[in-house]
């Protein structure tokens, strides 16, 4: 039975639907499968704040009834995923990684009803730091999540708890968000795909915005065709989200059948934030990245990027979003002490300057886009540090969070500002066993151009038959 349950759920979401649809296995099989995974492997890697196992089978024998009655199949039908506990599940609290709410949320968020319209079956929330604040899935309330190709290291953060239940095939895709590189960071570290999308593409409603313009909804996935399917599925805003973005023009799976062509691209090892050195592994995918990107046929050439500072306008949407989400838990004085610390410093940073900060961050935008003048995509490492063990926030305050940080966010977080689409694309193993990765940033809306890119280096250098020896306790 282990055999078959692993066989089904590191199939991807794609196909797990394709076989409802076919017939071959029912929804409820599905999800019975994946509960199995999880009560087996996730207590030593702490990847769910809950399981809804009850709701789950009930809502998958919905799937199924639906199915036989009326034979019609959403492109997710009976498809288990997870949802990061930072997004609206109906009757279930939104702990914010944290234990300061206590109400079971009325409605699901956007995202959420828009999976389940597709068809799909949520199967529980995921683990994440207090308000996403860092880059490792530690929290005070809900405990540690553990990378699973090697338990005693981080998954990466903010969207960790996610990343990890994809990685160990626990599901085959969960929803995470990224402010400052929390979808592409435990990506990384977890050798998974994870795009964050062009700002304003996916709705953060009922919420306005997500860490005002930093932050944007997305998913993660083993391959870079699911990615396509649950943008397919998650793409579009409403009258409450106040960013939307400009709409494609294709379906994103659709796009993936039509080549890119011969496209110029950009690489660089530089960080955009100062002081910071990249792994020479890094450097190392990097290199082999730009050599398998030749071979297909690119034009890629070494760029040495002037890349804006986006400190400021970065720090104080930082300060405003988690302030916003602070003000709105029900038990403020339940909060970590280091968030504390957090909103204490937040509170110094009016909401005028928070507004300042938006607008800076679009000016550097525009500067950013200048780049692309030259080429149409850009390669970068996505973290400059391996995967660190666990315990980075253990016993740190705000200042020695943030250092412990900087590593992990140095080449993300600027595109978080300026709001440009860019995606972790998987790179390999390094010595200590644990993936790596490269990011492609592309231009303003252009989600396409890094899909089809990476689209065609799976295909050159598959990493989708990699699979964690899981530890189990």
């Amino acid at each position: 039975m282990d055999r078959d349950d692993a066989e089904l759920m590191f199939q991807g979401v794609e196909r797990q639907a394709e076989l409802v649809r076919t017939g071959k296995v029912t929804s409820r099989a599905l999800v019975e499968a994946a509960l199995r995974r999880i009560a087996r492997f996730d207590p030593a890697l702490g990847a769910f704040r809950v399981v809804l196992a009850e709701q789950a089978l009930a809502e998958a024998d919905a799937r199924d009834a639906e199915a036989e009655a009326e034979q019609t199949y959403g492109p997710l039908h009976g498809v288990p995923v997870a949802v990061k506990d930072e997004l609206d599940v109906a009757g279930q609290v939104t702990t914010f990684g944290g234990a300061a709410n206590r109400t079971p949320a009325a409605a699901d968020s956007e995202a959420v009803r828009r999976l389940r319209a597709a068809g799909a079956v949520v199967i529980g929330k995921t683990t994440m730091p207090e308000f996403g604040q860092w880059p490792f899935t530690e929290s005070v309330a809900h405990g540690t999540a553990h990378n699973p190709w090697d338990t005693s290291r981080t998954p990466g953060g903010s969207s960790g708890g996610s990343a990890a239940a994809v990685a160990a095939g626990l599901v085959g895709a969960a929803l995470g968000g990224d402010g400052g590189g929390s979808i592409r960071i435990p990506a990384a570290c977890c050798g998974l795909f994870g795009l964050k999308p062009q700002r304003g593409r996916v709705s953060t409603a009922p919420n306005p915005h997500l860490w005002y313009a930093l932050g944007t909804v997305g998913p993660l996935t083993r391959t870079v065709r699911d990615a396509a399917l649950l943008y397919d599925v998650l793409a579009g805003t409403t009258p409450a989200d106040r960013w939307s973005a400009r709409p494609v023009t294709t379906g994103w799976l659709r796009a993936l059948g039509t080549p890119p062509g011969r496209l110029r691209i950009g690489y660089s090892a530089k960080p955009a934030v100062p002081g910071v050195r990249p792994h020479p592994e890094h450097v190392g995918a990097l290199l082999e990245t730009v050599r398998a990107l030749r071979a297909l046929g690119h034009d890629v050439r070494e760029v040495h990027p002037r890349y804006p500072d986006a400190t400021a306008p970065f720090a104080a949407q930082f300060c405003g979003g988690v302030r916003a989400e602070a003000a709105a838990v029900e038990r403020p004085d339940l909060l970590e002490p280091r968030t504390q610390s957090t909103l204490a410093l937040a509170r110094l940073v009016p909401e005028s300057a928070v507004e300042r900060g938006i607008r800076a961050g679009e000016r550097l935008a525009d500067r950013a886009d200048r780049m692309f003048t030259s080429m149409d995509l850009l390669l970068t490492p996505v973290i400059a540090a391996r995967p660190r063990p666990v315990g980075a926030l253990d016993g740190a305050g705000l200042l020695t969070a943030l250092a412990r940080s900087r590593p992990m966010v140095a080449y993300t977080a600027l595109w978080n500002v300026t709001g440009h689409p860019a995606a972790s694309v998987p790179a390999g193993f390094g010595a200590d066993g644990l993936p790596l990765a490269v990011q492609l940033v592309g231009r303003r809306d252009d989600e396409v151009s890094v899909l089809r890119v990476a689209a065609q280096l799976e295909e050159a250098r598959p990493w989708v038959e990699s699979r964690p020896r899981l530890p189990v306790t």
